[in-house]
């Protein structure tokens, strides 16, 4: 009889859990998340108006802390000054009005995908010019409430910023693009905002840019005060590097290429007019059309940038090699001018010669007393004025190079053109040994 009782016993506790067992297996979590949700967020338990309290529970400031996954950049615009960004944003803060049972451990956190069933904080992007959410296929936006009230809000938005340049060393510059995001409404007595610790900003790995390299990136705090009170705000500056290989190929090296044909014409005869104005003038339009490119992809600026220097200097080159032909032109007709002169003279003087042997030969009949031209050793006069003369002699001068080597060109049109061909290219290489110099140390000192 013993022995039944006890077989009964350890069969109605087998089945007790076993039942119990059972019902564990048939629970419905999500039916649990939907309870739980009507407990936190019901009519009358929850104003999503009211801001959560400060830290424990205090009357002080909702703290808000912020963090930023950048997923791509896809443009920077020089002329309108701004840069278009995708990314990922995310807040979390703490509201003890949201705590739920976490049924010891099995829910991790609730997902919402309606922001207006909780409070949000008012943040916006002071800086921002245009933005959209991403909708497809569903709104790319969720919010997270963890047991102990912690909320994270995460949403990703694609945004055009304002970006002020200064390009006074464009295209050897550097810029800093800044995003900012502040509290619109509530003021630092009720809303703080401060970036995650850690890593607050997040940058995708192979970011590729066109034209600029991102260096490196900076957080900050840039709160402000106004007539209404001070209000939070965040910021991370963007260090861009432009890549300057693009302009070297692209302006550079053709600038340096046209002036170099414009030289081409000190090599020509200076009778081949048609040849050196064709060529000068080419070259000038050419460099002109291309600085008016340059210029058109820029934005109207009151400085000088180093674009600017470049284009104008190599602009005054071809010019002034179109100058130079002008010059040689002048001087060619110049040289001709004085040669028919000289023509004309000694064919005057001939003339006269052949008058003068005309008439001494007509008149035979006259003699001339001519004195020798020899010095008495006794003259005193003599002796005297050779003194003078010996006085006055002075030893030969040096040879001067330059003169003797441009004595071997006869006409000054020749020499312009010889002098063009060295004076013209030491120039430009003292040129670019001024340019490069200044703005790639002025580079390094903005660096």
């Amino acid at each position: 009889m013993g022995t039944g009782h006890y077989f009964w016993a350890l069969f109605y506790f087998a089945s007790l859990c076993s039942a119990s067992l059972a019902n564990n297996a048939k629970i419905n979590f999500r039916e649990k998340e939907k309870k739980v949700l009507d407990q936190i967020l019901g009519a009358g338990k929850y104003d999503a108006r009211i801001r959560p309290s400060g830290i424990n529970g205090t009357d002080g400031p909702a703290v808000v802390r912020v963090n930023i996954f950048v997923r791509s950049i896809s443009k920077i615009d020089d002329v309108t000054m701004e840069y278009s960004v995708q990314l990922t944003f995310r807040e979390q803060w703490t509201d003890e009005r949201l705590k739920f049972d976490d049924i010891q451990g099995r829910l991790k956190y609730l997902t919402l995908t309606e922001a207006n069933r909780v409070w949000m904080p008012d943040l916006f992007f002071s800086n921002e010019k245009e933005g959209h959410f991403h909708n497809i296929i569903m709104p790319n936006v969720y919010i997270r409430i963890f047991p102990n009230g912690s909320v994270l809000y995460s949403i990703r938005i694609s945004l055009t910023l304002a970006c002020p340049m200064n390009l006074k060393l464009y295209p050897l510059d550097r810029q800093i693009c800044s995003l900012r995001m502040a509290s619109y409404g509530w003021t630092t007595n009720d809303l703080v905002f401060l970036w995650k610790e850690g890593d607050p900003v997040q940058v995708v790995k192979n970011l590729h840019l066109p034209r600029f390299t991102l260096e490196k990136f900076l957080t900050d705090y840039c709160n402000s005060k106004t007539n209404t009170g001070e209000y939070s705000c965040l910021k991370v500056d963007l260090l861009f590097k432009r890549e300057f290989s693009y302009y070297l190929i692209q302006i550079y090296i053709p600038c340096c290429m046209l002036v170099i044909v414009s030289w081409v014409s000190f090599w020509l005869d200076q009778g081949a007019v048609p040849a050196r104005v064709s060529l000068g003038v080419t070259t000038l339009l050419t460099m002109a059309t291309q600085t008016s490119g340059i210029n058109a992809s820029l934005p109207p600026v009151s400085y000088t940038k180093a674009i600017d220097v470049w284009t104008g200097v190599c602009l005054t080159f071809v010019f002034g090699a179109l100058l130079e032909f002008a010059l040689v032109n002048y001087a060619s007709r110049s040289d001709m001018h004085k040669e028919n002169l000289k023509k004309k003279r000694r064919d005057l003087e001939q003339a006269s010669l052949d008058a003068a042997s005309d008439l001494l030969d007509t008149d035979s009949n006259a003699t001339f007393a001519m004195k020798p031209l020899v010095r008495h050793p006794g003259d005193p006069m003599a002796m005297e004025k050779l003194r003078q003369c010996e006085v006055h002699m002075q030893p030969p001068k040096r040879p001067n190079c330059c003169k003797t080597w441009l004595s071997k060109f006869p006409t000054r049109s020749k020499r312009i053109d010889v002098i063009s061909r060295i004076t013209f290219p030491l120039v430009f290489a003292l040129f670019n040994l001024v340019y490069w110099s200044t703005y790639l140390f002025r580079e390094e000192e903005d660096e």
